[in-house]
């Protein structure tokens, strides 16, 4: 499982979470793009270079390849430079591969459209570069016409703000962001940011009062804490911010820069400012939008408002390390670990975040079968921070997915021995062990370790599967092992993999009627599971339905199993079922990262 660390590089947290239903903007631009296979591109070999460009870019554009996409839409406008689709369409694939400049050019075409004139997006980015450039006056016209929508609106009038400050006028942009009316979650970013126009500009009472009032509306928020908490420590308040950090790390433990900030404070040193310019304040602005709304979009598509705003967020700050770890999240996201490993390259290696970001470049070089660069990451990592647990558990992670069980094991127990006091956040390094013990056959410790997680978390759904279902495979603790399977499916009745257990259990116990109910459940939970069809061909074997049987052994072999899964298939499809005992704990297999029981669900 390549599981996210600890924190998420998002900002603004469950204040948020209502933006993700908003419409409007970039997510809407193109979305309608149909899916065109290489093969429909060919199929017409007769079309003029023109349509086989456009027919590519917008393959490239539902894969989700905005370089490629962008590159063929601008293949396609040297044979219609007029063309106001292609524009459009050209524009939203360069403004998602982050080349802003080009981006600029294009949109500067599509306006002179009559349908594009007033085209909002165009806008955005026109008023980001104008910014940049420090063209203040410029920036505020074009960012007056960005506004269209509850998301764009307030985007565009924070950015507005500080053109505004940039120009002089302090007075005019908080006034200008307070002016702004709309939902409830206005209110952290508009009280963030006229704090942080006051607090650069010298006005500390006022900023003092904005970061105060934000933190009230949210303590969890991450860059608010660290606003307020910074101020405090700038303004003789060094316990209040030891206070204010030392809850948030409570919460959400070893996030490094409020571990970083911590020790800063308590060395008696004032934390900087979090904005020291206007651009890096508009980036701020954007990228505290984009990480809130980039995973959050219904699509994951190259017309992402959040993909958008961390783009041009990182053409005004290129070293904002947040926002950096956000994008790459979100490439990690639409499944693109070789943009997401160059975006972590790109963190400053001063930033606190470095390290967290060489941690996830790993876990994303192992994606691409490159785990021997993955370990030698993370091999330098530990050798130079030997109690950092995250690394640790990286690479335990990396190891168990590759089935290495008995190095997995070892590794583990090196996390294990970093935690001086377990308590439940730790119950997973116990279970992810306990796999590795059950799969390099030593029950007995891997026993421990599973009662040993169910001691941290005692209603851990997973470990009550993996448990249970164990014992039941080895005849032992019967009653006790199908307790704990049936209390996992009560509180996770939708999930195939848990279910597969339950019914699996009853098929190790005899009990094959009652297998065949629960199997068939997982099998409409999970229809593309091969282990989960394969399971029901062997239920059906017993109570003699082998036509439906072979149906299923058939099935489960066209969804491409283990090599070692797959033999046992074959053989059953020429022989019928043999009488054999199951390996243990057979039903808990690791699956893909995120799914099943034996991944944790973590």
């Amino acid at each position: 499982m390549r599981r996210r660390l600890a924190f998420h590089a998002a900002a603004y947290a469950a204040t948020l979470v209502l933006i993700a239903g908003l419409p409007g903007g970039l997510a809407a631009q193109t979305s309608t793009t149909a899916a065109v296979s290489p093969r429909e591109a060919m199929r017409e070999p007769s079309r003029s270079s023109l349509a086989g460009d456009y027919l590519a870019a917008r393959h490239a554009n539902v894969g989700r390849d905005s370089a490629s996409a962008s590159a063929y839409y601008r293949s396609a406008l040297k044979g219609d430079p007029k063309n106001a689709e292609l524009l459009e369409y050209a524009f939203y694939a360069v403004l998602a591969d982050g080349d802003i400049d080009e981006a600029v050019k294009i949109g500067e075409r599509l306006l002179q459209s009559d349908r594009n004139a007033r085209n909002p997006n165009v806008r955005l980015v026109l008023g980001v570069r104008a910014l940049k450039q420090r063209q203040y006056g410029q920036a505020r016209n074009q960012l007056g016409q960005a506004a269209r929508g509850p998301v764009s609106d307030l985007i565009a009038t924070l950015l507005a703000g500080w053109a505004q400050q940039g120009a002089g006028d302090v007075k005019g942009a908080v006034d200008a962001i307070d002016r702004l009316q709309g939902p409830d979650w206005y209110g952290i970013f508009k009280d963030l940011h006229t704090g942080l126009i006051y607090d650069l500009t010298g006005n500390r009472k006022e900023a003092g009062k904005r970061f105060e009032r934000a933190y009230k509306l949210d303590s969890s928020a991450l860059r608010v804490v660290q606003a307020w908490g910074g101020w405090l420590s700038r303004n003789g308040q060094r316990d209040e911010a030891l206070k204010v950090f030392e809850t948030f790390d409570a919460a959400l433990p070893r996030h490094p820069l409020i571990r970083a900030a911590i020790e800063q404070v308590k060395r008696g040193e004032p934390l900087p400012r979090m904005v020291e310019s206007t651009g890096v304040g508009a980036a701020e602005a954007l990228y505290g939008l984009g990480a809130a709304l980039a995973r959050r979009e219904e699509e994951l598509s190259l017309a992402n408002r959040g993909l958008a705003y961390l783009q041009l967020a990182l053409y005004l700050d290129p070293h904002h390390a947040l926002a950096l770890l956000s994008l790459a999240d979100l490439y990690e996201a639409m499944k693109k670990p070789e943009l997401a490993i160059t975006v972590y390259s790109r963190v400053p290696a001063e930033s606190p975040l470095r390290r967290n970001a060489d941690i996830q470049m790993s876990l994303n070089l192992d994606s691409l079968d490159r785990t021997d660069e993955a370990r030698a990451q993370l091999g330098k990592l530990i050798a130079t921070h030997g109690d950092d647990l995250e690394a640790v558990m990286a690479l335990g992670n990396i190891l168990r997915d590759r089935k290495k069980y008995e190095e997995c094991a070892d590794v583990y127990g090196k996390a294990i021995d970093l935690i001086k006091n377990p308590t439940r956040p730790n119950w997973m390094v116990f279970y992810f062990r306990g796999i590795c013990h059950e799969r390099s056959k030593q029950w007995a410790k891997a026993e421990a370790d599973l009662k040993k997680a169910l001691e941290l978390y005692p209603d851990q759904p997973h470990v009550l599967n993996y448990l249970g279902y164990s014992w039941i495979d080895q005849h032992v603790n019967l009653d006790e092992g199908m307790r704990l399977i049936r209390k996992a499916v009560d509180q996770r009745p939708d999930d195939g993999y848990i279910v597969d257990s339950l019914g699996w259990a009853y098929y190790r116990i005899g009990n094959y009627d009652e297998a065949i109910k629960h199997l068939e459940r997982a099998v409409e939970l999970k229809p593309m599971d091969p282990t989960i069809n394969d399971h029901l061909g062997d239920a059906y074997w017993k109570v003699g339905r082998q036509l439906e049987a072979k149906f299923q052994w058939t099935h489960a072999k066209d969804l491409k199993p283990e090599p070692d899964e797959l033999a046992k298939i074959e053989q059953k499809l020429k022989v019928g079922l043999a009488e054999e005992p199951s390996t243990a704990a057979e039903a808990d297999k690791p699956k893909p990262a995120g799914q099943g029981a034996g991944q944790g669900g973590g």
